[in-house]
C-alpha cells in the first residue's frame, strides 16, 4: 500500500457510489478505475468494497482506510501550504522600529535567528521611540515595532493593533561606586531622597522618565534631577563622576562599568513593559519574526547579567 494514488481512487468511489462516476471525475476509463481498486485489495489482504445492485458499498475495512485516507491527504495539503507559505515568505523585507536599549539587545538576538530562518527576507531596523514608531505602523511604515509602556496616560494609543507581550523590564539603581549605599545588597528607592538624579528624557515625554518620577513620588518625594540626557551610557558615566544616581532598567545594563555600583530595588520594583505590536493579521515573515522575539526574550533573560545582580 505504498501508492498514493490507489488511495485517492478508493476515496473517489466511496465518494462518488460508483466505478464509472469515479472514472469520470479522475479523467481515467471504467477499467482502469477497477483494476486499481483491485490492486490495492491484493496489497491489503482484505476486501474494500461491496457491488450491491444500488451502486457500491464500503467494508469495514474499505471504511477505515477511507478514513486514514482523508487524514492522509489533509495532512499532505496543510504540507502543501506551508511550503508554499516559506516559499512566498523567503523573499521579501520586514521592517522593524525598536528604542535603542531593545534594539542594543533583544532585537539583535531575534534578527539572527529570523536571518536563519528566512534567509532571503531583507531585515530593515530603525531607532524610534514609541510616540514616534506607533504613528508610523499606523502609517504601514513598518511591520513591528518594539514599544516600552510605563501604564501612563502618555503611553501610545495601541488600540486595534496586535500587540505581543515580550517582557516586563526592570529597573535597578545605579550608584556611584563610593556611594555610602553601595554595600547594600540591594536599597529602597526611598532611601535615595538626599541624591541627585540622572534621568532619561524630559518628563511626559519619555516612558523612562515617568516611571522613574513616579515610583520617587511613591515613595514619598520629588527628586532633584541634576541631568537629562537621552544615552543610558552616559548616565553610568555621570553617575561614575558622583553626580548623583539614577534608576536603570536592565536592558540598558547589558553594558555596565566597574565604577558603578548597580542594586536590585527592594519590593516590587518599577518596570517598564516591552512589547511587539503589529497592524493586521500575523502571518508569514512577521509571523516568525515574533516567535524570535520570544525566543530571544527567554534566551537574554537565561543570560542576562542583572539576574547575578539580583540574586547577590
Amino acid at each position: 500500500m505504498d501508492d498514493l494514488r490507489l488511495l485517492k481512487v478508493l476515496r473517489e468511489v466511496a465518494l462518488r457510489g460508483s466505478f464509472s462516476a469515479a472514472a469520470e471525475a479522475l479523467a481515467y476509463s471504467q477499467p482502469a478505475v477497477s483494476q486499481q481498486i483491485a490492486r490495492l485489495e491484493a496489497q491489503t489482504g482484505v476486501k474494500l468494497l461491496e457491488r450491491q445492485p444500488k451502486g457500491i458499498k464500503l467494508t469495514p475495512a474499505g471504511e477505515a482506510l477511507v478514513r486514514h485516507t482523508e487524514r492522509i491527504l489533509a495532512q499532505l495539503a496543510d504540507a502543501q501550504a506551508e511550503l508554499s507559505e516559506i516559499a512566498t515568505s523567503a523573499r521579501g523585507r520586514l521592517r522593524i522600529a525598536s528604542f535603542a536599549t531593545a534594539a542594543g539587545t533583544i532585537v539583535p538576538m531575534a534578527v539572527s535567528e529570523f536571518r536563519r530562518l528566512r534567509p532571503g527576507v531583507q531585515v530593515e531596523l530603525h531607532l524610534l521611540d514609541p510616540p514616534q514608531s506607533i504613528p508610523a505602523l499606523r502609517r504601514g511604515d513598518f511591520d513591528v515595532v518594539i514599544t516600552e509602556e510605563g501604564g501612563f496616560e502618555a503611553d501610545p494609543d495601541l488600540s486595534g493593533l496586535g500587540v505581543e507581550r515580550l517582557m516586563d523590564d526592570v529597573l535597578y539603581a545605579a550608584l556611584p561606586a563610593d556611594h555610602p549605599l553601595a554595600t547594600r545588597r540591594a536599597i529602597a528607592i526611598g532611601d535615595l531622597v538626599h541624591d541627585d538624579f540622572m534621568l532619561v528624557g524630559l518628563k511626559g515625554t519619555c516612558q523612562d522618565s515617568n516611571i522613574v518620577l513616579r515610583a520617587c513620588a511613591q515613595a514619598g518625594f520629588e527628586p532633584t534631577i541634576a541631568y537629562v540626557s537621552d544615552d543610558y551610557f552616559a548616565i553610568q558615566g555621570l553617575v561614575a563622576s558622583g553626580m548623583g544616581v539614577a534608576l536603570v532598567p536592565g536592558l540598558a545594563l547589558a553594558s555596565t562599568r566597574d565604577d558603578v555600583a548597580v542594586r536590585p530595588l527592594r519590593g516590587r520594583p518599577p518596570y517598564r513593559r516591552i512589547g511587539a505590536v503589529f497592524n493586521g493579521e500575523a502571518v508569514g515573515p512577521l509571523a516568525v519574526m515574533l516567535d524570535c522575539l520570544r525566543d530571544a526574550v527567554q534566551e537574554y533573560q537565561r543570560a542576562a547579567p542583572m539576574a547575578a545582580v539580583a540574586a547577590a
